[in-house]
């Protein structure tokens, strides 16, 4: 036993020289299934890579990370590449992931699933958050590239059905890198400065990676936080990308994106003469109706000889005036008959009456004595007579019967 001893320093240090000079580990490609993947916040990703046998850890370091179309997640089956090294201070070897793709669905897909579904559970998609699109624009930004069918067919189409509108365009990158940049930065300006009434952003037909722009996520939250309506126009009819769900509203087409955003003015027209035509017809028959009604009063006598209608006027009232103190002075004499026969009556019935024919009454304290009875003697009374009064006093009562 005469070998001299080595560090584990040393011995970590050769065994990963040995691996990082393995030509088949460095530019390895690795299938796996993700399993304890978790992300740094300085956006390094850390995960294990496992199949039935075996399990070994991999890292992707940010930079590359940045470059992944989809979230890689646990479970995923995924292919990679990259490197195999040792990291010292835990002294297990792992696996340097520069690229990933999921194993068996595209990484574009997968990503594409991922963002609609977590956008729809944010409410992006929602139809309460859609804008009214305005029904007559006075102002259209297009927010396309400059060049190309798409932008052409749109300014066509626009010219033709709603000649009022100014058009805008605002030329951005459709596709590539940095394209998603612009199209959100646009869309911010345009909102921040109100410079439209509505917006058209959108290109024509493409692959899948062409159109892919419009699947971004900073593409879909500018166009929901954009205070002015978005129509998204994106490729051809089976083409849905994130910016069709987020938008105030899909058009399969750019050109049937025109077509949406302004009505034709040629329909307009005659839609207008049809409803003047009918205001006009309407408007004849009030005044043939009021013509007729004139007619009719014309021909009334009023019309034809006023000075004649007001002195039968005249007559009619004079006439009804008499006929009014007529039965007026009936209604007062038969009145006063009535009077006079009331006041025979009452003179008849009065007190003075059966004074006059020599009759008297008594009364004691001002109350009218009628009956012995209420007399005792001693009683002071007075008895009316005829042209005055007799103060008595009572000597005696002598009752009859």
């Amino acid at each position: 036993m005469n070998q001299t001893p080595v560090t584990v320093s040393q011995l970590t240090n050769y065994i990963k020289s040995l691996l990082e000079n393995a030509p088949p580990l460095q530019e390895l490609c690795l299938r796996g299934e993700i399993s304890n993947y978790k992300m740094h916040h300085s956006g390094h990703h850390y995960f294990t890579l496992k199949d039935e046998n075996a399990v070994i850890n991999a890292v992707m370091f940010a930079g590359n990370a940045a470059k992944l179309r989809f979230r890689p997640e646990s479970g995923m089956k995924v292919i990679v590449y990259g490197r195999v090294s040792l990291f010292a201070k835990s002294g297990q070897y792992q696996i340097y992931v520069n690229q990933m793709v999921p194993d068996g669905v595209g990484a574009l897909y997968i990503a594409y699933e991922q963002l609609k579904r977590r956008l729809h559970q944010e409410g992006l998609f929602n139809k309460s958050a859609k804008k009214p699109l305005p029904a007559y624009p006075e102002r259209i930004a297009l927010v396309t590239s400059p060049t190309g069918a798409a932008v052409r067919d749109m300014l066509r189409i626009l010219k033709k059905r709603w000649p009022l509108s100014r058009v805008l365009v605002c030329p951005v990158k459709v596709q590539g890198e940095g394209a998603a940049q612009q199209i959100a930065e646009m869309l911010d300006y345009l909102g921040q400065h109100q410079l439209a009434d509505l917006v058209i952003t959108g290109r024509g037909g493409g692959s899948l990676e062409d159109l892919w722009a419009f699947n971004e996520e900073a593409v879909a939250r500018a166009i929901y936080r954009c205070p002015i309506p978005v129509i998204s126009a994106v490729g051809h009819e089976p083409d849905i990308t994130i910016s069709d769900y987020v938008a105030d509203l899909r058009a399969a087409t750019p050109s049937n994106a025109a077509e949406l955003a302004v009505p034709d003015g040629e329909e307009l027209a005659l839609r207008l003469g049809d409803t003047f035509s009918h205001l006009a017809y309407m408007e004849k028959k009030r005044i043939d109706a009021l013509r007729q009604r004139l007619d009719t009063l014309a021909s009334k006598k009023i019309m034809r000889s006023p000075e004649e209608y007001l002195n039968e006027l005249r007559l009619a009232l004079s006439i009804q005036q008499e006929r009014m103190i007529a039965a007026a002075r009936q209604l007062l004499g038969a009145k006063r008959r009535r009077f006079v026969q009331q006041a025979a009556t009452l003179d008849a019935l009065s007190p003075l009456k059966v004074l006059g024919r020599g009759y008297g009454f008594v009364t004691r304290e001002g109350a009218i004595v009628k009956s012995a009875d209420d007399l005792q003697a001693g009683d002071q009374i007075q008895i009316r007579l005829q042209g005055g009064r007799a103060d008595c006093q009572v000597q005696q009562i002598q009752k009859e019967g």
